[in-house]
C-alpha cells in the first residue's frame, strides 16, 4: 500500500499561499569559545565553513573534525545566508499580507536575526527553547532589504534538565540504550506570505462519534481588531464531485493578539476512522473580516473515539487489541521514516509507539492515511527537578499544539521508566506534577489516553490510578519465566513483575478496572535482553511469546523494536532500506 504524499513542508495544517524553502547551503561557523554574541557576529562575521540545512550540528561538526567525533558538554553554532525578497511580497504585494519565517525544528536554544536585528517569535520569545516542533517569526517590512541576511545562532548542551529523550546527557552517557545527540536545524526552514489576520496552524480536533459532532479548537492571529466570520467547509477526502458534506459559519468580535476559539460542526452520516478503514475528511476554514478580506487554512481529520474501560481499550466503542511495536527513528529523515512505517504495517502492527523522540510531523499525516495508531511521548529530561518539570511541561504543550488534528494519535506518555522523575516514589512534588498534567490532559485533551509513567511506578492517589493504562515493561528470553510474569501481572501483583514496583503512592488494588498493557517486551538479539540473534529463531520465539500474551486478559503489547539503533541491534526491519528481516504479519495477533 503506497500513500500519495505531496506535502513538502513538515506540518499538518496547510495554506494556499506561496512559500519559498530556504533549505540548502548555508554559511556555518562553530563557536567553540562562545564569543559570537560578544563579538556581534550577527552584524558581521567572516564564516569559514558551509553546511546543509536541514542537518544536525553533529553531522556538520563531523565533517570539520572527523577525528574528534561528536561534541560534549555544550555546543554553539552559527548559520547565515542571504535571500531576496520573494516575488509575491514585492512592490505589488497585498497590503493585508506579511512575510513569515518558520523553522520546522531547531534548538535547543535558537536566536534569529534579520539584517542584524534580533527577531521575536509570534509568542514573543527572543530566545526560542525547544527542538522538536516548529516556530515562526513575522518579518517587519521595515527590516527587509532587496537582499536580506538571515543569521541563526543555535546553542545546545547535555543539561539533564532539558527534554532529551534517549540522547545522552550529563546523567546518562552514550552507550547501550543511550544515543548520540541530534540537535540543530534538523527540519526545513521556509518563508511564506501569510495574512495579517488569520487562523494559525495550531489547531485541535475532538469528535463525538455518537452525535456526529466535531469540535475544532482554532488559534486566531489578529493584528486588526474587529468583527470576523469563520466559515467552515468539510469535504470527504478524495470523493468527487468535491462538494461539502457540512458547512457552517460563526461571526464574532476578535481582539488583537492571539487567542483560542472553539467551534463545533455536525457532519451528517459521518464515517469513522479506524486502522482498517481510515476515513478522512478535509476541512477548509476561512477567516473573513467585515470588508470581505479572507485567510484560509486546510487540514485533514478523522472522527474517532478512544476509551479505556474495565480491562479493554475501545476504538469507536468497539474493543481493540493493540499489536504494537517500539519505534526509535534516530537520525532517519522523512523518506526513510515512510519506508519504516510501511514495514511496520506489513509486520501486522496496528500501533506504533514513537519512543520519546521528536519526529517530522508528516509521520502523523502518513499514519492517518495508512491507518496506523500512534503512541506519542514527551522526550524526557534526565533529572528530576523543578526546572526539568518546567521544561517538560513546555515541551508537552508545544507538541500538543501541533499534533491535535490527527486521528491516528491515541496515546500520550508523560514519562517513561521514571527518566526525569527518578524520585517518583519518594518525592510528593514529582507525583503531584505528573498528577496535575494527567488531569490537564483529561480536561483539555479527552481525545487521548494518557499514561503517567510508562513501564512501572504508576501513581496512585487515594487508590485512583493517575494513568488510563496500567503498563509494564517485561524483558525475559525464557518462555517459562515469561508465562509466570504474565500470570503475576494479570492477577494484580505489583512487585516482582517488573524492575520496580508497578504502582507507587497510595495503595492501589487491581480488580480489572483498568486495561493492562505490556508496553515493552522482547528485544531479542540485544545483549541486555537476551534471546536469539538469528532472524528465523527470533521469529519463532516472538510467535511463542505473542501466543502467551493472547491467552490472558491483556489489552495490548508493544514489541521492542522496529529497527536497530546504535548498540541496540535487535530490529525486525532493516534501518537503511525498510526491508523486513522476519516474516510479514509476524506481530499480527488477530482480533
Amino acid at each position: 500500500m503506497y500513500i500519495d504524499d505531496n506535502n513538502p513542508l513538515p506540518r499538518a495544517v496547510i495554506r494556499p499561499n506561496s512559500f519559498v524553502l530556504l533549505d540548502g547551503e548555508w554559511k556555518f561557523q562553530p563557536d567553540t569559545d562562545n564569543k559570537g554574541l560578544t563579538e556581534q557576529w550577527q552584524l558581521a562575521h567572516t564564516y569559514t565553513h558551509t553546511a546543509h540545512w536541514p542537518g544536525s550540528v553533529e553531522t556538520h561538526m563531523a565533517r570539520l573534525q572527523p577525528a574528534q567525533g561528536y561534541w560534549s558538554g555544550s555546543i554553539v553554532a552559527w548559520y547565515e545566508r542571504e535571500f531576496p525578497v520573494p516575488e509575491q511580497h514585492g512592490a505589488n504585494r497585498d497590503p493585508y499580507s506579511l512575510l513569515q519565517l518558520t523553522l520546522g525544528a531547531c534548538g535547543y536554544e535558537t536566536r534569529v536575526w534579520l539584517n542584524g536585528v534580533l527577531l521575536s517569535t509570534i509568542e514573543g520569545e527572543e530566545v526560542h527553547r525547544g527542538e522538536y516542533t516548529s516556530f515562526s517569526y513575522e518579518l517587519d517590512d521595515s527590516l527587509l532589504q532587496a537582499v536580506s541576511r538571515l543569521t541563526i545562532r543555535i546553542e545546545s548542551s547535555m543539561d539533564a534538565d532539558t527534554p532529551r529523550g534517549k540522547q545522552e546527557s550529563l546523567v546518562y552517557k552514550r552507550g547501550g540504550i543511550w544515543y548520540q545527540t541530534y540537535t540543530g536545524g534538523v527540519r526545513s526552514i521556509w518563508l511564506e506570505t501569510v495574512e495579517r489576520n488569520r487562523l494559525r496552524s495550531r489547531m485541535g480536533v475532538v469528535s463525538t462519534i455518537e452525535d456526529n459532532l466535531v469540535r475544532f479548537n482554532f488559534t486566531t492571529r489578529i493584528h486588526d481588531a474587529g468583527m470576523y466570520t469563520i466559515r467552515l467547509q468539510v469535504f470527504k477526502q478524495g470523493q468527487l464531485p468535491d462538494l461539502p458534506v457540512a458547512t457552517d459559519e460563526y461571526s464574532m468580535l476578535i481582539e488583537a493578539g492571539q487567542k483560542k476559539q472553539r467551534l463545533v460542526i455536525a457532519i451528517p452520516n459521518a464515517l469513522h476512522w479506524t486502522p482498517e478503514s481510515p476515513h478522512l475528511y478535509r476541512l477548509v476554514a476561512l477567516l473573513q473580516d467585515a470588508a470581505g478580506y479572507s485567510a484560509e487554512i486546510e487540514t485533514l481529520f478523522g472522527l474517532r473515539k478512544i476509551e479505556a474501560r474495565g480491562g479493554h481499550i475501545y476504538l469507536n466503542n468497539t474493543p481493540v487489541y493493540l499489536d504494537g511495536i517500539l519505534y526509535q527513528p534516530g537520525v532517519a529523515g522523512y523518506e526513510l521514516i515512510k519506508q519504516h512505517m510501511y514495514a511496520m504495517k506489513a509486520l501486522g502492527c496496528n500501533l506504533v509507539r514513537i519512543h520519546i523522540a521528536g519526529v517530522d510531523p508528516r509521520i502523523y499525516d502518513l499514519a492517518d492515511k495508512l491507518g496506523m495508531l500512534l503512541w506519542v511521548e514527551v522526550p524526557s529530561p534526565h533529572r528530576s527537578s523543578p526546572k526539568s518539570r518546567e521544561n517538560h511541561r513546555a515541551e508537552l504543550l508545544r507538541m500538543l499544539a501541533l499534533t491535535g488534528t490527527h486521528p491516528s494519535i491515541i496515546i500520550w506518555s508523560l514519562y517513561n521508566e521514571d527518566w526525569g522523575a527518578q524520585d517518583i516514589a519518594t518525592n510528593p512534588e514529582t507525583r503531584q506534577y505528573i498528577t496535575d498534567m494527567y488531569h490537564f490532559m483529561q480536561l483539555a485533551h479527552p481525545e487521548f489516553l494518557v499514561v503517567d509513567n510508562d513501564g512501572w511506578q504508576h501513581i496512585s492517589f487515594e487508590g485512583r490510578l493517575k494513568s488510563d493504562l496500567l503498563t509494564a515493561h517485561m524483558y525475559t528470553a525464557n518462555i517459562t519465566k515469561w508465562a509466570e510474569l504474565l500470570d503475576l501481572l494479570t492477577i494484580g501483583k505489583q512487585s516482582g513483575v517488573v524492575a520496580f514496583p508497578l504502582v507507587v503512592g497510595d495503595p492501589f488494588f487491581f480488580r480489572k478496572q483498568v486495561p493492562l498493557m505490556v508496553s515493552e517486551w522482547g528485544g531479542f538479539g540485544f545483549a541486555d535482553y537476551g534471546g536469539p540473534n538469528d532472524n528465523n529463531e527470533r521469529s519463532k520465539q516472538i510467535t511463542l511469546f505473542k501466543a502467551e500474551l493472547r491467552k490472558r486478559p491483556i489489552a495490548g503489547d508493544v514489541y521492542t523494536q522496529a529497527t536497530d539503533i546504535e548498540e541496540e541491534r535487535n530490529g525486525l526491519i532493516d534501518f537503511a532500506s525498510g526491508a523486513l528481516k522476519v516474516p510479514a504479519g509476524l506481530l499480527a495477533s488477530g482480533k
